[in-house]
């Protein structure tokens, strides 16, 4: 049995580059075993060939809703189902993972029951498959030092849990936004201790275009988005990585993040929604701390 299991959905594999950079990431995880084992969830074109070709199991059936997506619920549990690893990680298809990715959750398994790991990402422009001989790591990390760029803080690539977390989830659709950001609210509302890994873990972002996508628009303008966050309970649950109430610190401890004042104003914002987990009283903080924004989504309200 594995320590972790990493799975995903990844997009078809009848596009050149996507194949390529979905490739890369796929035997970087590889790389983890075999304390790490890998799971290509969805039958869209050339998935089934690839987890032939990379030695990785697939599981072809999943739901979907409506428009073709496949629903993050199901993924989720069909990822539970199909493993016993004590350890769970969602990833984005084109992450390339460095080892500190298994050792950081090795090392917060050990004294912490339910847990997020979450973190901030490398964006780097990759049109080569890797070479994967002795030293490809500190070679690629080279590469990002000179042409790489920081994502700004906002969602996270990966999620790593305890199976005991995550048991179900609402009937996201996958690759749009929106459930990333639940996955961060979730975690606070269950006072699990949501930690931003972004100092520990390195994790690699291969550029792509959204050619794959409905209109060729990235998945935050896709109506299928807006849906998810309307699922998620609305905008009071887009939480991202300034709300990790724990960061992971380079010599392993945890520790609370810095209290500036915009940190202040947050936790004091939200604490009614996570802390007394009362949406009516989210509301009326929401509205305490953004009257403007507030007074217009009660306008839209009675519009409609």
């Amino acid at each position: 049995m594995s320590l972790m299991t990493i799975f995903i959905t990844p997009k078809g594999f009848d596009r050149p580059h996507i194949a390529l950079i979905q490739r890369n990431a796929i035997r970087s995880w590889k790389e983890l075993a075999p304390d790490v084992s890998v799971i290509l969830i969805g039958d869209d074109p050339g998935v089934a060939e690839a987890a032939a070709e990379l030695g990785v199991q697939h599981v072809p059936q999943v739901r979907r809703n409506a428009s073709g997506t496949p629903l993050l619920s199901d993924i989720f549990a069909i990822a539970r189902k199909a493993s016993e690893s004590p350890l769970l990680a969602y990833v984005n298809a084109d992450i390339i993972l460095m080892p500190n990715f298994l050792e950081v959750a090795q090392i917060i398994s050990q004294t912490e029951a339910k847990f997020l790991l979450v973190g901030q990402r490398w964006d780097l422009d990759i049109r080569e498959p890797l070479d994967f001989s002795t030293g490809w790591q500190d070679r690629l990390m080279a590469d990002v030092a000179t042409r790489g760029r920081r994502h700004p803080a906002s969602g996270s690539d990966y999620f790593i849990y305890p199976r005991v977390c995550f048991e179900t989830l609402p009937e996201f659709a996958i690759g749009r936004s929106g459930w990333d950001n639940w996955m961060f609210y979730e975690a606070r509302l269950k006072d699990w201790k949501l930690v931003d890994c972004s100092d520990t873990i390195d994790i690699i972002h291969q550029d792509h275009d959204y050619a794959h996508l409905p209109g060729g628009q990235p998945h935050y303008r896709q109506a299928e988005s807006f849906e998810n966050v309307k699922i998620a309970g609305g905008q009071r649950t887009v939480f991202t990585l300034p709300d990790c109430n724990w960061k992971m610190n380079r010599d392993g401890s945890l520790s609370r993040p810095p209290l500036t004042k915009a940190k202040f104003l947050r936790e004091a914002e939200i604490f009614p929604l996570v802390g007394l987990k009362s949406k009516v009283l989210g509301d009326l903080a929401f509205a305490l701390f953004h009257p403007k924004k507030a007074y217009g989504e009660l306008r839209e309200k009675l519009k409609k």
